[in-house]
């Protein structure tokens, strides 16, 4: 059962995922990302999944360090829990990192390979985009616009 749960984490993902990189201009796919409540069957997973190692989860979130880490990761429900948190968070992780693309109007060729990094390695997408978004807005910014380009 627990193979089961760690493996349909991200299959509840992968549809929201699926539609920001490869439909990212389809208008259903930006009230999809615009929701937040893509996350919740994930963290009904995490429930189900958390709840037998409950104990050991607290102890591990309220006096961490990493031995007691360890041994709630080496638990198969607690490393499942652990797996359907951090899907949840890189989700909606991405949803931002979607939303703000479009936004600012970040090419769709860029967000797809940062959103592919995203799911696999979030610390390093993360960075990667927020450069990329102060890039955009930095410009955006040295541009005249408004009265001050009519003025000036």
């Amino acid at each position: 059962m627990t193979a089961f749960l760690f493996e349909l984490t991200f299959l509840l993902a992968a549809p929201v995922w699926l539609l920001m990189i490869f439909a990212p201009g389809w208008r259903v796919t930006e009230r999809v990302a615009a929701s937040p409540l893509t996350v919740l069957p994930l963290l009904a997973v995490w429930a189900v999944l958390a709840a037998p190692v409950m104990p050991e989860m607290w102890t591990a979130v309220s006096s961490p360090d990493i031995d007691t880490f360890r041994e709630l990761a080496a638990l198969p429900n607690g490393a499942g829990a652990i797996w359907a948190q951090i899907l949840a968070w890189d989700l909606l992780l991405g949803q931002w990192m979607y939303r703000e693309a479009r936004r600012l109007a970040l090419s769709p060729l860029l967000m797809g390979p940062l959103l592919i990094l995203t799911i696999l390695l979030s610390p390093i997408a993360l960075p990667l985009f927020l450069t990329a978004r102060s890039w955009k807005t930095r410009g955006a910014d040295q541009a005249p616009s408004g009265w001050q380009a009519r003025v000036g």
